[in-house]
């Protein structure tokens, strides 16, 4: 599937402990064929699942250290500092996570000819003129967003193999991770909380299990670039919503619909935003489950 029979794949995965970092490494821990390293900057939460390092990807010995000590044939990075509106006020921590980390997996992966696969976001674009494609002119709005595009922008001029997976507003179940925009919506609903939703930012939301079997096929195809891996429906937050509290019939009446210029954000958000994926649909086989397909999913999962 990845190399020959006799040689197995050896994948390191940044960020494990996020709830896409843990999805992928429970993925790839039954597979036979795979040497899995994971690494975060925290306590293993994986028990004996698999091997594991706690690393943070800007200290920039210990991350090429721990690179060239494994020697991976590919590393997943899922590192990153994802609050939107603390990288505002934290500059220079949002730099060193998503950038200069960027930057020192890089020079190993260069060393040991490593396949660099990145996560990357819709926030790169300034939200006008969504959905965009793989070759769509970045303009982020906000400092998160600049910092993403910085993190791209070090893996091209890297003479790295890389490949670089754009995705907005993942949902699912990780264990040990903070709930989703799903459970977080259910779990409030559930109790009779009104909630208010945005009616004016449009993406498609990705299924993480959707994202773990793109980038899956990214390493079984060896496919090097860029792709969108989002989710098969543009809508906005609160059809969104909608969509979910029907769907685990629960009121839509506790939804009440808001712009989002009325939160106050410190950081801009991309509006009419989304990413088209039939680059990856096309050369990957990629095929996103439905937004009612994937909460099915997760009802099984959590016993919604």
């Amino acid at each position: 599937m990845y190399e020959n029979n006799l040689i197995k794949s050896r994948i390191f995965v940044t960020g494990s402990n996020g709830m896409l970092g843990q999805r992928i490494v429970e993925f790839y821990s039954g597979m036979n064929k795979i040497e899995l390293l994971a690494c975060s900057i925290e306590e293993n939460p994986f028990s004996d699942i698999t091997e594991y390092i706690p690393c943070d990807i800007s200290d920039r010995e210990k991350i090429k250290k721990t690179i060239y000590d494994f020697c991976p044939d590919y590393i997943i990075n899922t590192a990153a500092f994802t609050n939107v509106d603390l990288s505002e006020k934290q500059r220079e921590e949002t730099w060193k996570a998503n950038v200069k980390g960027v930057e020192f997996i890089t020079e190993a992966a260069r060393v040991i000819d490593a396949h660099v696969i990145h996560i990357s976001s819709d926030y790169i674009f300034d939200g006008k003129e969504g959905p965009y494609d793989e070759n769509a002119i970045p303009n982020p709005l906000g400092y998160y967003g600049r910092t993403k595009l910085a993190s791209e922008n070090v893996l091209k001029i890297g003479g790295v193999i890389y490949t670089i997976v754009r995705t907005n507003v993942l949902y699912g179940f990780a264990l040990n991770s903070r709930p989703d925009f799903v459970r977080w919506l259910v779990s409030e609903l559930s109790i009779g909380n009104k909630v208010n939703i945005v009616d004016d930012q449009i993406n498609n939301p990705t299924f993480i299990e959707d994202l773990v079997q793109g980038i899956n096929k990214i390493i079984e195809f060896k496919k090097p670039g860029i792709y969108n891996i989002g989710g098969k429906e543009f809508l906005s937050r609160y059809h969104f919503a909608k969509i979910i509290a029907g769907f685990f019939n629960l009121s839509e009446n506790l939804i009440i619909p808001i712009k989002t210029k009325e939160l106050n954000q410190r950081a801009k958000r991309p509006l009419n935003s989304g990413l088209i994926t039939l680059r990856a649909e096309t050369e990957l086989g990629y095929k996103p489950h439905s937004v009612l397909e994937s909460l099915a999913i997760m009802k099984r999962e959590l016993a919604l």
